[in-house]
């Protein structure tokens, strides 16, 4: 039996949709559906049970679960990087995580857990996963901090080295329509496009980069979840990983293989960024793989053309765009 907290969202229901095409149905989804469309994410999905989060807590916390757990993917969090709620942040990404972890361990439960790109900050320090630089970080935002809280929790009480970590870097893919702002810009450049034939980018604030010029290290969906079962089934991999594919690309080349796909003349609009993200605006990260790459994960990251590509042709193009 495998858990997937945050089961009905983006990068869950993605994990959920490569279970099922490997024949796993032995599924128990955690998450809080609200009144959105989130729910959609798990129609045509095969699953043994859903509990609300709040519920599923209070099992963990009872130790009243009456199955054999075998792997807890925790994807499940409050990811708004906008929000300033800083105790619900903290008790939705913090403490749940923590409580997770330790039933996990105690019932030597496979635990795999989100952490984010985000707890880098400025990227001053780099962008390197060892643990060592984990107390150093300044992130620039309350959820990358309420992220890096849990990372350095787990470092210092010394059980990274029996659970897996990963710092996700700018994931898209389908199964992210829900997302809203939050969404990537891939997903809300192809609406863009479709309505007005033109993508719209900031402006850069930085000397040091030109207009569309920043960089992130964009990975797709597929690989992530490819990813996540690997370290599922070898289970000695075990620490703080890196999740991104190791290169990072402008917004101008990710617009430009959106364009691509959908065959259609570039055409890009620059705006001014919005007052509140000016403060903490990345203008450049790149994830580093090596540490992901020694433990010997065989995962091939998709470079934005090829994920752009898949993602149009596959998803956003069709009539039924989930996976």
């Amino acid at each position: 039996m495998i858990i997937v907290t945050g089961g009905a969202g983006f990068i869950g229901s993605a994990l959920v949709a490569k279970l099922n095409s490997l024949g796993i149905r032995d599924i128990i989804i955690v998450d809080s559906l609200g009144e959105g469309s989130k729910w959609q994410n798990l129609n045509g999905k095969s699953f043994f049970d859903y509990y609300h989060k709040s519920k599923f807590l209070n099992l963990i916390e009872e130790d009243a679960l009456d199955t054999k757990i075998d792997c807890i993917f925790h994807m499940g969090a409050c990811s708004t990087t906008t929000a300033t709620d800083a105790e619900y942040v903290m008790s939705n990404n913090y403490t749940y995580t923590k409580v997770l972890a330790d039933w996990a361990l105690e019932n030597k439960t496979r635990f795999i857990y989100a952490s984010s790109a985000a707890t880098y900050g400025d990227g001053s320090l780099g962008y390197n996963d060892e643990e060592d630089i984990i107390s150093q970080l300044r992130p620039l935002n309350l959820y990358g901090f309420s992220k890096n809280a849990f990372d350095l929790c787990a470092s210092e009480s010394g059980v990274l080295g029996d659970i897996v970590g990963l710092k996700f870097f700018n994931v898209y893919g389908p199964n992210e329509y829900h997302k809203g702002e939050q969404a990537s810009v891939v997903f809300k450049g192809y609406e863009q496009v479709k309505k007005t034939a033109q993508i719209k980018l900031f402006q850069s604030h930085d000397p040091k980069y030109k207009d569309g010029e920043f960089y992130r290290d964009f990975v797709y969906v597929k690989d992530c979840v490819d990813t996540m079962i690997w370290l599922m089934e070898n289970k000695s991999v075990n620490g703080l990983f890196n999740l991104g594919t190791g290169k990072a690309a402008s917004w101008n080349q990710l617009a430009k293989s959106l364009f691509n796909a959908m065959k259609i003349p570039e055409k890009i609009e620059y705006i001014p960024m919005p007052e509140s993200l000016k403060n903490q605006y990345q203008y450049f990260t790149e994830a580093t793989m090596n540490k992901l790459t020694k433990a010997g994960c065989p995962v091939k990251m998709r470079s934005i053309e090829e994920g752009v590509a898949d993602y149009e042709g596959n998803h956003l193009s069709q009539k039924n765009r989930y996976w």
